[in-house]
């Protein structure tokens, strides 16, 4: 199922890519013909997203490496130290520049629109290219999201999976961009002001720099140590807490490693009346029943502790709260 998953994000990260090195191409013609300040930044933006998309395949192909002595969890967080670099790419490469060719435009001398035709003609074509990357985008969002019985827009919020995220987002803007394109060179050529092509820019600029904030907030967060998804979360516990060697569990930690990759640490207060031989192949079972009812864990630790250890105790509410650590251990 992983490597399905993997193929199908590689799938739609190539068809985005191919679609906006084409349109950024065209847009660029488009811009040096008519001399839109719009066309320019849309330029920018597929430049932007292209370059975003080379980062993503970078990000699928060294977050696949196998675990080894230097890196026992894996390469999986290098899908989102990559997914962030494309974010900062897509403000630095994208945003900026159009914000300054909208605000040079509006504050500049009126600039005389020329062929505006060939600017409708691309934004057109534009539009098709964008749309079939953003239809196969949302195929698989809502693909993902009906395999975990959820919403699409729930999935895209809770996934750990940065490049169909950033792909959706990404060809969403791109759509939005075209049509503030579109508007702009229109109203430039109802109206014979500039001022309207500048702002058209503005607006793309904005948008590319929301797009890059949303998706860096989030990878930021899987990069420090997001935990796995509250229902994978409150499975383990119950998992756990079904154990017949198990009084309690006392704490429960999780973090994601990876996409569709998790790392559990659990400690738990056994039964007393269990000896240490009984204690040892209770944690191998355990191991084993976790490993095969949850396939996205990676590794699981179980430490045995007392739950009335008042540090241990004081750890968890520390972390948790009263209400949860309750809920946490059953009570």
């Amino acid at each position: 199922m992983a490597k399905e998953e993997s193929g199908e994000s590689t799938l739609t990260v190539l068809v985005a890519t191919a679609a906006n090195a084409t349109i950024a191409v065209l847009k660029l013609v488009a811009g040096f013909f008519t001399g839109s300040a719009a066309m320019f930044a849309e330029a920018a933006h597929s430049i932007a997203d292209t370059a975003t998309e080379l980062l993503l395949l970078t990000a699928l192909r060294r977050s696949s490496r196998k675990p080894d002595r230097q890196h026992p969890f894996g390469y999986g967080k290098e899908r989102f130290f990559w997914a962030l670099i494309a974010a900062v790419s897509i403000f630095v490469s994208g945003a900026v520049f159009a914000i300054i060719e909208g605000v040079r435009t509006i504050l500049g001398e009126e600039v005389e629109q020329t062929l505006a035709w060939v600017a409708y003609a691309v934004l057109a074509v534009s539009f098709v290219l964008e749309g079939i990357s953003w239809l196969q985008a949302v195929r698989q969002v809502r693909a993902a999201a009906a395999a975990e019985s959820t919403t699409p827009l729930r999935w895209l919020r809770a996934t750990d999976d940065p490049t169909v995220r950033s792909v959706f987002y990404e060809d969403s803007a791109a759509l939005a961009g075209l049509l503030l394109a579109f508007g702009g060179v229109g109203l430039h050529q109802l109206t014979g002001s500039s001022f309207w092509d500048g702002l058209a820019s503005l607006l793309v600029g904005l948008l590319l720099t929301g797009v890059a904030y949303i998706l860096g907030r989030t990878n930021m967060g899987l990069l420090v140590g997001r935990q796995a998804d509250r229902a994978t979360v409150l499975a383990l516990r119950d998992a756990l807490a079904a154990r017949p060697e198990v009084d309690q569990v006392v704490d429960l930690l999780t973090m994601t490693i990876g996409t569709d990759q998790v790392l559990l640490c659990a400690r738990l207060d056994f039964a007393d009346a269990i000896g240490v031989a009984q204690l040892e192949r209770a944690c191998v079972a355990i191991d084993a029943e976790l490993h095969e009812r949850f396939p996205d864990l990676r590794e699981v630790f179980l430490e045995p502790v007392p739950r009335t250890d008042p540090v241990m105790r004081h750890r968890v509410l520390e972390r948790y709260g009263q209400g949860a650590a309750d809920r946490l251990g059953g009570t």
